[in-house]
């Protein structure tokens, strides 16, 4: 997985006022509706409209532009959890919390981040799940701490990196990820759906790494 696109996708997501499911142990209700733009073809005004006069042979032909993308960079790291940042021409850069979830043989499974919103609503906070395509979406994402009372989060899409799941963290989830010493995420796989795959979501250092996060306006 990529994280310099998790953190570029995280953050175009909610800058677009993308809503966050807020589940409160039940099933959350989610959609997304994707925008399409069409390009149409120009139209020709008389002689020589949108006709192609062509260009010197010599010349070096032009390259279409790609955007440069701002570089992410880890700016501190408490215990297990890095501070990832983006930066910002003009401001103070953004920054999200980011862990890596592994399996018990230390292979790389999924990604977190989790920032900081502003604003009055129920959730203080988002988070981003990116687990394997290979994940039975309709079982949802699971999340627990210390084996405690599990909450579950639909996914939002997937593109080439994963599968995303966007969730709003309530005050009384982060006070629980403060107090706490380890959460599980569990997914299923499409392959295998009578098995569980479940994920430690080491939280030390959490409450260090939050009280640096961004706030993100939704």
């Amino acid at each position: 997985m990529t994280r310099k696109l998790l953190l570029l996708t995280t953050f175009a997501l909610f800058s677009a006022g993308s809503a966050l499911a807020q589940d409160t142990g039940e099933t959350a209700d989610t959609s997304d509706a994707e925008a399409q733009t069409e390009t149409e073809a120009p139209h020709g005004g008389g002689i020589g409209g949108g006709l192609d006069l062509g260009e010197d042979a010599a010349a070096a032909p032009t390259q279409p532009g790609n955007p440069q993308q701002p570089e992410t960079y880890v700016r501190d790291t408490y215990d297990d959890w890095d501070l990832q940042c983006l930066p910002v021409e003009d401001g103070e850069d953004v920054c999200q919390m980011y862990q890596l979830l592994t399996d018990g043989q230390g292979n790389s499974v999924a990604e977190v981040s989790i920032f900081r919103l502003a604003g009055e609503g129920q959730a203080v906070a988002g988070g981003t799940f990116v687990v394997p395509l290979e994940t039975l979406l309709t079982q949802q994402l699971t999340v627990s701490v210390d084996g405690g009372a599990a909450r579950r989060y639909d996914f939002a899409f997937c593109n080439r990196i994963g599968c995303y799941a966007r969730v709003g963290l309530t005050a009384e989830d982060v006070a629980r990820f403060k107090a706490g010493a380890s959460a599980q995420v569990q997914i299923v796989p499409a392959l295998a759906p009578d098995q569980r795959v479940t994920l430690d979501m080491s939280l030390a250092g959490f409450t260090a790494a939050y009280d640096e996060a961004s706030e993100v306006t939704p």
